[in-house]
C-alpha cells in the first residue's frame, strides 16, 4: 500500500545532465540559494545570485539583462533609508552604511557575474512570485521594497504573455552569446502567504503556465523541475515546513536537493560528488593527538585521495581543502568530532 502520491521527475535522454566540466549559474528564489549552496559546496563551477535573491520574473529578467551589458553602479543608483544605503535592484545583503562599501559589493558581484554568464552552459532560475512592486515615482519593478512604506508602490501580478514575452526576448540575447546554454527553470516551493491563500496559488499558476509557453517553445532548451509539485505532493505534510509553515524544512530542502540531484546531475558528477564529500568528511575529522603516527598516515591518504580525484576530473578544484589539510596538524586539540586516533 502506498501512503503518498509520487511526483515523476525525468530528464530527457538528449539532456546529459550537469557534469564538473560545466559553468553553471542560478538566479531567483531561496530555492535557487539553497541549491546553489550544495553545488557550491560540492565543488562545481557556479555563481549564485548576484543580485541576492530575487523574486519575480520580470526583476530576475532585469538582473540578467545588467549581467550582459555590465554597466558600473553609481551612487545615483543608490537610495538611503534607515541609516543604509540600498539599490532597487539588490537584495539587502549588498546594502550598506555608506555608498562606497555597497557600491563596491555591487560592482564586484557585477563584474565576476557578468564574466561567469558569457561561460555559462546552465543557467537555473527559481521564480517565485509572479507579484511585482512598482515605484510609482519612476514606474520602475523593484528587487526588494527595503521595508519602505506601501504608499510608494503600485503592486501589480504579471500575466502569462507579459512573463513569456520578456524572457522570449532574453532568451533570444542569451542564444546569441552562448548558444548551447541550457536553461532549467523552477517555481519557488515557497509560499508568499502575504499574498493570500487564493492569490497565491494563481501567481504559481501564472508562473508554471509562462514556463510551459517556454518550453513549448524551445523543447530543446527550456526544461523543467518540479520543485513546487515535490513539496506539495510528496511533502505536503507539515512536518516538511520550518515554524513559519511556508519555508520547506531542512529535511525538505535536502530532500529536493536529492531529487534534483539524481535527475539533473549526470553519473559521473554524482560518483564524484560523492567522492568530494568523503574527503570533506575527512577534513572534518579532528585526533586527540595531531601528532599522532596513525594520524599523520590519514592526512597523507586523504591528500594521495584528493590528487588522484583531481587528476581524474581536471575540472575539479580542491586547492582550498589541500591548504586545510595541510594545516591541520597544527591546529590542536580543542576540536570537534574528536577521536582516540
Amino acid at each position: 500500500m502506498n501512503f503518498r502520491t509520487s511526483v515523476s521527475v525525468q530528464r530527457s535522454p538528449a539532456h546529459a545532465g550537469i557534469s564538473y566540466r560545466n559553468t553553471v549559474m542560478l538566479l531567483g528564489s531561496c530555492f535557487a540559494e539553497n541549491i546553489g549552496k550544495r553545488l557550491t559546496d560540492g565543488k562545481f563551477n557556479v555563481d549564485v545570485n548576484p543580485f541576492g535573491i530575487l523574486y519575480n520574473p520580470a526583476s530576475t529578467a532585469e538582473a540578467i539583462k545588467r549581467l550582459l551589458q555590465p554597466e558600473v553602479w553609481s551612487e545615483k543608483d543608490l537610495f538611503f533609508h534607515e541609516g543604509l544605503y540600498h539599490s532597487w535592484a539588490h537584495h539587502s545583503r549588498f546594502s550598506a552604511v555608506t555608498p562606497a562599501q555597497s557600491l563596491h559589493k555591487i560592482n564586484e558581484r557585477l563584474r565576476a557575474a557578468a564574466e561567469h554568464l558569457r561561460q555559462t552552459d546552465w543557467l537555473l532560475v527559481t521564480f517565485g512570485t509572479a507579484y511585482v512592486y512598482r515605484l510609482k515615482e519612476t514606474g520602475q519593478v523593484v528587487a526588494n521594497c527595503h521595508k519602505l512604506p506601501d504608499r510608494m508602490f503600485v503592486r501589480e501580478r504579471l500575466s502569462v504573455s507579459q512573463i513569456v514575452e520578456t524572457w522570449e526576448e532574453l532568451l533570444a540575447r542569451l542564444w546569441r552569446i552562448r548558444p548551447a546554454m541550457k536553461m532549467l527553470f523552477t517555481v519557488s516551493p515557497v509560499r508568499h502567504w502575504k499574498d493570500g491563500a487564493h492569490e497565491n496559488q494563481l501567481s504559481k499558476s501564472i508562473l508554471l503556465l509562462a514556463i510551459e509557453q517556454l518550453q513549448a517553445q524551445h523543447p530543446q532548451q527550456v526544461l523543467y523541475f518540479p520543485a513546487y509539485e515535490l513539496m506539495m505532493d510528496e511533502l505536503r505534510d507539515y512536518r516538511f515546513y520550518a515554524e513559519d509553515m511556508l519555508h520547506p524544512s531542512e529535511v525538505a530542502v535536502q530532500y529536493l536537493w536529492e531529487r534534483f540531484a539524481e535527475t539533473w546531475l549526470d553519473a559521473a558528477a554524482r560518483e564524484t560528488l560523492e567522492k568530494v564529500r568523503e574527503i570533506q568528511q575527512a577534513l572534518n575529522h579532528r585526533p586527540l593527538n595531531p601528532q599522532n603516527e596513525l594520524y599523520k598516515q590519514f592526512l597523507s591518504q586523504t591528500l594521495l585521495k584528493i590528487e588522484r580525484l583531481c587528476a581524474k576530473n581536471p575540472y575539479l578544484c580542491l586547492e582550498n581543502e589541500v591548504e586545510q589539510l595541510h594545516e591541520i596538524p597544527y591546529q590542536g586539540n580543542s576540536c570537534d568530532h574528536q577521536s582516540e586516533i
